[in-house]
């Protein structure tokens, strides 16, 4: 029976993932670390001072169970989106482009996180909005019932062009936020076998935890150059570029201002989604040598 396991194990590890269960996976984690995020977010910018416990215990006492889950439309439309295309493009590519070195991982993981940051810029415009209307006060929150509403309005109120209003920005955060998951990941993964350590759970927790530091190092200094974009006064900074060079004159560690909780946030739905991943990869799967005794067959047969 020992025998019989461990040869059904090796057998769905050869599985490959089909091009959607990175966008499925990113979703089964959000829908876990959502309440997480939100909490953190109350817990920022509440008036009084309350733990993340006592803010959850205050939310579910007034509001119910399902208040913790307050905006999760518009987080699982982002990966239904940004996250789907980024794996999707990466999945798809890696058929044609050999990724057997870091360096060709970390170049088709750009282009596929800069595509899916295009792609996500909608979705994420409607996520951070309905994140920061809890800080806003009443009478100037946008109040978007859900993200499909929101995008809707946005259309309708603003122009369609407002939805890719810093999609650049977006587009360069998912290229570093791609090399420093699927890259790290991938690549850390193939290490860690090949030092010895068996392809299991620890094995995927291990890379998942390491791709996790890399993303965060990787995105943390745009992250900083985007929120004082963002929070700047008018007339502050003359445009991105500036706000790079203002920040730069404070010395490098100004980029890494908030990396801990940056790290914090992105940890656990780091390891999750490639936990996942890797479940739906090894139990739902295919086999590429299948496919190819397939095409073997239906070659042979038109031979005839």
């Amino acid at each position: 029976i020992g025998s019989n396991m461990m040869a059904l194990m090796s057998y769905n590890q050869r599985r490959v993932a089909r091009w959607y269960f990175g966008g499925v996976a990113s979703s089964m984690a959000a829908v876990i670390t959502h309440p997480l995020d939100l909490m953190k977010v109350l817990v920022q910018t509440q008036a009084e001072k309350l733990s993340l416990l006592q803010t959850s215990r205050k939310i579910v006492t007034e509001q119910g169970f399902m208040a913790l889950y307050n905006g999760i439309s518009a987080s699982l439309l982002r990966q239904y989106t940004y996250s789907l295309a980024r794996f999707g493009i990466y999945a798809a590519g890696s058929r044609f482009v050999d990724t057997s070195t870091m360096a060709r991982k970390a170049m088709l993981a750009a282009f596929s996180g800069g595509m899916g940051g295009f792609i996500g810029a909608p979705a994420d415009l409607v996520n951070v909005r309905l994140q920061n209307d809890v800080k806003l006060p009443p009478e100037k929150r946008r109040n978007y019932k859900h993200a499909i509403d929101g995008l809707v309005r946005i259309i309708r109120e603003e122009g369609w062009r407002t939805m890719y209003n810093g999609s650049s920005m977006t587009a360069l955060r998912g290229m570093l936020m791609t090399v420093g998951q699927i890259a790290f990941y991938e690549q850390s993964k193939k290490v860690l076998v090949e030092l010895g350590m068996p392809e299991n759970m620890g094995t995927y927790i291990t890379a998942s935890i390491i791709s996790a530091t890399a993303a965060t190092i990787l995105t943390q200094p745009i992250d900083v150059v985007k929120t004082r974009r963002m929070n700047a006064r008018p007339g502050e900074y003359a445009n991105l570029m500036d706000v790079f060079i203002q920040t730069s004159k404070e010395g490098p560690a100004a980029f890494a201002k908030g990396i801990v909780p940056a790290f914090s946030r992105l940890l656990p739905h780091t390891v999750l989604m490639f936990v996942f991943l890797e479940y739906l990869r090894t139990h739902f799967g295919y086999l590429p040598e299948a496919k190819t005794i397939m095409s073997s067959r239906k070659i042979a047969n038109i031979d005839r």
